[in-house]
């Protein structure tokens, strides 16, 4: 066992899988952050155009990390390109961040690749933003109940704005990071119930939104669905401390957003739930 991973495991009572972490520009910085914050293992969600960094990543530790590959469906040979990132190595796809519906045609298609290989699929789910660029990721997140009954054998891992503030009823389509006591019967918090295909990535600004603004919402969500939720940071500080920190959450300026989310899980879980989530869950769904 090396020395960070004993210290991640000090930490936090055990490992920690981090089901969301971009590849940074050089190699050793996504370790850099990870040991910082006290994690042992990452998936590098990896844009094809950033495969280089990725697989430099990986090549310093293997041990530390996996990769998930993305690309648009809808551009000729992309769908080509990620069977063969599968066939490289990549664990899944992910994540998914395109200007187009979750319904579409060629999104449809990637969800039947997915069901092919057996590998999970990661949505990033975003209505509208006050940053023109990220406005409409994946719409149509109200009505995704019918891809999730059409596409039974794909497994799913939801993320990102839309899909968090919609644990509650009154999600507002403009509302990025709503706050407030949630009010029961969100389709998150009802689908993760009903279809075995669909998990939970806790990550970002997003999911630790979530958690933070009712905690005692949060505490039995968290319980209800302990084997269904994963974490992940989808942070942008240096050191996994909150240097260099781009959080948008007012609350989480200078801060590790993986680290707060993990402070949060410990507190608002039992031992044994918070290691579901943050290592079980991902191992499993991922044969680590």
């Amino acid at each position: 066992m090396g020395a960070g991973l004993a210290l991640g495991a000090q930490e936090w009572g055990g490992p920690v899988v981090d089901i969301h972490l971009h590849p940074k520009q050089t190699a050793g910085a996504g370790f850099a952050h990870n040991d910082g914050m006290g994690a042992t293992k990452a998936v590098l969600l990896t844009n094809l155009r950033m495969a280089e960094q990725a697989k430099a990543e990986i090549a310093l530790r293997p041990d530390r990390f996996i990769w998930f590959a993305s690309a648009d469906p809808s551009q000729p040979g992309n769908m080509e390109a990620l069977g063969k990132a599968l066939d490289g190595g990549a664990r899944g796809i992910g994540e998914m961040k395109n200007h187009t519906a979750a319904d579409a045609k060629d999104m449809r298609r990637l969800y039947d690749l997915c069901a092919e290989r057996k590998v999970p699929v990661l949505i990033h789910f975003q209505e509208t933003s006050p940053f023109t660029k990220e406005e409409g990721w994946n719409t149509g997140f109200a009505q995704f109940d019918k891809v999730l009954k059409a596409h039974k054998k794909t497994t799913f891992i939801g993320h990102a704005n839309f899909f968090w503030a919609s644990i509650s009823t009154d999600v507002a389509r403009e509302a990025e990071y709503p706050t407030g006591p949630v009010k029961k019967g969100g389709v998150t918090d009802r689908w993760l119930s009903e279809y075995p295909n669909l998990y939970g990535d806790m990550s970002a600004n997003s999911g630790n939104n979530a958690l933070s603004r009712d905690a005692e919402f949060a505490r039995e969500f968290i319980k209800r669905h302990q084997n269904k939720l994963m974490f992940g940071s989808d942070c942008s500080c240096r050191d996994g401390r909150g240097a260099g920190s781009g959080a948008l959450l007012p609350r989480l300026k200078n801060k590790c957003v993986g680290r707060d989310t993990l402070g949060l899980l410990k507190e608002l879980t039992t031992p044994d739930v918070f290691r579901k989530v943050t290592w079980t869950n991902a191992a499993k769904l991922l044969a680590l």
